[in-house]
């Protein structure tokens, strides 16, 4: 974090909280008689997790522990430093506690930076009570907490701060300074920190600096000193999911207007528009398929102009996919069919080709059966004739068993016409 011109420490340390009535948010955590609170409080705490989308408190919550615990507290920062550097931590920690039984909290900030094997280093100390684990992040623990240490871990999910949290911590820290701000702006620094106190603060510190630069007592347009924020969306961590599978749910319950408010929160975000593309694709046949086979079609069209003009010029041509995979017929019968015919595969891996299937280019390979049996479907009327495909221990077996949706309903139709003959089929060779 930068240091402010004109502070000593930057806006954000100075208003961190000492103590839990200092602190702001996460009450569904931190409210009193909860465990975590009482935990803290009675100096009796556990290794855990703190999960939670940047400036919700994780810190600062570290922070408080660190002023009530009675434990030596160390502060580890895996975004700057190895873990060869937190290993004479541990190290001293499992002294110290054969020593006089007094564990070591370790604050390990962004601890999701660690890889598995780094994280597992930790294991044997955290397992002994030589340590005691804040692990902060950022990150899904589940995708990023090996689960050896996560299951020696208790998982605390913060939440964005609200923006009455936001705008009550923006007051705080501006009543040690000169300037003032109309409420109407420290809402519009709110509402762009989307629930991150320390991006408000960072807005609030930069707007305070460029006004004292300008010579001005107050502040009216926060806009014109700050800039922008992007949207909410991290492409590489949660967001990046919680887009995407949004994107698909919303195509997928026929809004259009959800679907490309997902689709723009991502393009301009910096999303990469093929990986999107890509996504429509899928769905185009997992959850449209033959309902409507133009979906497919208009999404590989849209993935060949996404890759062929690129952003930002191929964002209606993602628009106009997202827009019509929403609004066209829905069936998954093809994704149905795909999955119980992989499972039979996997459950039974060596069925054998029919022979009647067989091609038999040799004279051998006639003798050996290959082919026999076989009618060709152009040499008979409508060129049209039931046989089994399957291999035997499968004759009859439905794989696709299409809805009544769309051009599916047609395909339907069809089938049955073509099944109402099994039964005279069936009991054949």
């Amino acid at each position: 974090m930068q240091k402010s011109l004109w502070n000593e420490e930057p806006l954000a340390l100075k208003v961190r909280p000492k103590d839990f009535d200092e602190f702001v948010g996460q009450e569904h955590l931190l409210s009193k008689g909860l465990p975590l609170r009482v935990a803290i409080e009675n100096d009796k705490l556990y290794s855990c997790i703190l999960y939670g989308p940047p400036g919700c408190g994780k810190t600062s919550l570290a922070a408080v522990i660190k002023n009530r615990t009675k434990n030596d507290f160390k502060h580890f920062s895996a975004a700057i430093q190895g873990v060869g550097a937190l290993k004479p931590m541990m190290k001293e920690a499992e002294e110290m506690f054969s020593r006089t039984g007094h564990p070591t909290v370790i604050f390990v900030d962004e601890i999701h930076r660690f890889s598995k094997s780094q994280q597992d280093t930790m294991l044997p100390y955290v397992e002994s009570g030589s340590v005691i684990l804040i692990g902060a992040t950022t990150e899904n623990p589940s995708f990023e907490i090996t689960p050896a240490l996560l299951s020696r871990c208790r998982v605390f999910t913060f939440n964005p701060l609200s923006k009455e949290n936001v705008i009550f911590i923006l007051k705080k820290a501006l009543k040690s300074e000169k300037i003032a701000f109309q409420d109407s702006e420290l809402d519009v620094i709110a509402e762009m920190s989307k629930g991150d106190a320390r991006t408000a603060l960072n807005s609030l510190e930069e707007a305070i600096e460029m006004a004292k630069q300008s010579g001005l007592s107050e502040v009216t347009n926060v806009e014109e000193l700050i800039q922008k924020s992007l949207p909410r969306y991290r492409k590489h961590a949660d967001e990046h999911y919680d887009f995407i599978s949004a994107l698909h749910k919303s195509m997928r319950g026929s809004d259009p207007d959800a679907a490309v408010y997902y689709l723009a929160s991502m393009l301009e975000s910096g999303e990469d528009p093929l990986y999107v593309a890509r996504r429509v694709v899928r769905f185009a046949s997992e959850d449209i398929g033959l309902a409507d086979p133009r979906a497919l079609n208009i999404a590989i069209d849209a993935y060949q102009a996404a890759h062929f003009i690129g952003m930002p010029e191929c964002t209606t041509a993602l628009a106009q996919a997202v827009i019509y995979c929403a609004v066209a017929s829905k069936s998954n019968a093809v994704y149905r069919a795909y999955t119980k015919a992989s499972e039979e595969v996997r459950t039974h891996p060596y069925e054998k080709v029919p022979l009647m299937l067989r091609n038999a280019p040799t004279k051998l390979m006639k003798d050996m059966g290959y082919g026999k049996g076989y009618v060709y479907q152009h040499d008979v009327k409508g060129a049209f004739l039931i046989q089994n495909y399957l291999p035997k221990r499968l004759k009859g077996k439905v794989f696709y068993q299409p809805t009544s949706r769309g051009l599916e309903k047609k395909i339907k139709e069809k089938l049955e016409r073509i099944w109402k003959n099994f039964k005279n089929w069936e009991d054949t060779p």
